[in-house]
């Protein structure tokens, strides 16, 4: 029997990892039709089975949940060789970008790539930006959980008053599901305040996630407080001069501010990169339920500053990881960036014992609550029964589980033993 058909299969491991905070040891969880039926010691599970399992897949390693990258442009999986550069501003990297971006290439086949080098790392789901509908099957045909975000760019106030909102749905509309749709408003400094107020609307409307770059450069600050700095005049040579906060010379307040005047702060959004906040911006991020995917080493190929990891957790900010993509990261791991955000936070002076386990939420359950898919029906994010069957494996060498848990935070690395999608092994490394 498979186990679509409700054969119980287990699936075996030295160390088993549920949440941040459970470690079993010769741990075990038992999966049937792609949910998880149950989870404990591998003695545990076995008793309380109704019978004999139909397999059982012995790991020598830890046991996890799948990984959630709660930010990425899987589309721009071939565009590597810009991610591979080093910048010294936002902008200088914009622009190596635009070069080979407006080359014709096959944005499917690109996207493709990037869920294979997905699940090759451990992730089972993506807030994934589509930007060229070319690209927008990719997480769909992968199967992939999460949510794909279709991007807004571009919409001036008088053009979207004539027919934006009906051309962004009827994109959006082409998008395949699974996994469920979302709408990206691209930026503050891409986009007019009516067109982002309009989206916020039509998300609350329909039941959307909004996903948002927020914070991430500090010309973007510039911009929207007095449409001044780096990037407003590289805009305005670009031709956009009549941006509404190019042309009013700003709004007098800062990213995170003017995103709640417009009312775009909301439990259904999560924004993306965080790194320009102060203590104010934050608290207005708990306040509205907002979580922030952090991207750190994307942030560090741009030429930006770090994000404040500690600040985030120690004033109690949700944090979820995102590696964005191969256009500005060395590689789609979601290991890599929770161990980059491990050195950032312990540089910060962040000293409190529970850091791993935090970020090890952050790469689990927090991304799932960026997605709003941390409880109720298709929830992933921890290992527990009725959630999805989303499994990770990876080796490690010490095996008691505090110091494997530390060693899974801080080593990093870009290959899974396993991955496992709705109970179904997707990944296998070719050791195994």
């Amino acid at each position: 029997m498979s186990d679509a058909a409700g054969a119980i299969e287990v699936h075996r491991a030295r160390v088993v990892f549920p949440d941040a905070r459970t470690a079993i040891v010769d741990g075990a969880v038992a999966v049937a039709a792609g949910v998880v039926r149950d989870v404990g010691t591998y003695a545990d599970v076995s008793l309380r089975l109704p019978s004999p399992p139909a397999l059982v897949h012995e790991w020598d390693g830890i046991l996890t949940p799948g990984l959630v990258n709660a930010h990425t442009h899987l589309q721009y999986s071939d565009m590597a060789v810009v991610g591979r550069g080093t910048y010294t501003s936002f902008e200088q990297w914009g622009a190596r970008f635009n070069e080979f971006y407006v080359l014709e290439r096959d944005w499917g086949a690109s996207a493709a790539d990037g869920v294979a080098l997905s699940l090759r790392a451990g992730t089972t789901a993506v807030a994934e930006i589509v930007t060229d509908l070319g690209a927008r099957n990719a997480v769909h045909d992968g199967g992939l959980h999460g949510i794909v975000f279709w991007e807004v760019f571009g919409w001036k106030e008088e053009a979207w008053l004539q027919d934006g909102a009906d051309r962004v749905l009827a994109d959006l509309e082409t998008v395949p599901t699974p996994p469920a749709h979302g709408l990206s408003p691209h930026a503050l400094y891409s986009l007019d305040g009516l067109v982002l107020r309009d989206l916020a609307d039509i998300a609350a409307q329909r039941d959307l996630r909004l996903h948002i770059h927020a914070a991430e450069s500090a010309s973007e600050d510039e911009f929207v407080r007095t449409g001044t700095g780096m990037l407003a005049e590289r805009w305005r040579e670009l031709g956009h001069p009549d941006l509404r906060l190019l042309a009013s010379g700003g709004v007098g307040m800062g990213v995170i501010s003017y995103l709640d005047a417009l009312g775009v702060l909301s439990p259904r959004t999560h924004i993306a990169h965080g790194i320009y906040v102060d203590a104010e911006d934050r608290a207005t991020l708990r306040e509205r339920g907002v979580v922030a995917a952090l991207c750190p080493r994307s942030n560090r190929v741009i030429g930006l500053a770090d994000p404040p990891v500690a600040d985030y957790l120690r004033e109690g900010n949700t944090i979820a990881v995102g590696t964005d993509s191969l256009s500005s990261s060395p590689s789609l791991s979601v290991r890599d960036d929770m161990a980059e955000l491990y050195r950032i936070a312990r540089a910060q002076g962040y000293a409190d014992d529970d850091l791993h386990a935090r970020l090890f939420a952050a790469a689990t359950l927090g991304g799932a609550a960026a997605l709003g898919l941390d409880a109720g029906p298709g929830a992933i994010g921890r290992l527990a029964p009725g959630y999805r069957a989303d499994l990770a494996v990876f080796r490690v060498t010490d095996r008691s589980p505090r110091h494997a848990l530390a060693e899974f935070v801080e080593a990093g690395g870009s290959e899974a033993q396993a991955t496992i999608v709705d109970g179904v092994i997707r990944h296998r490394a070719a050791e195994l």
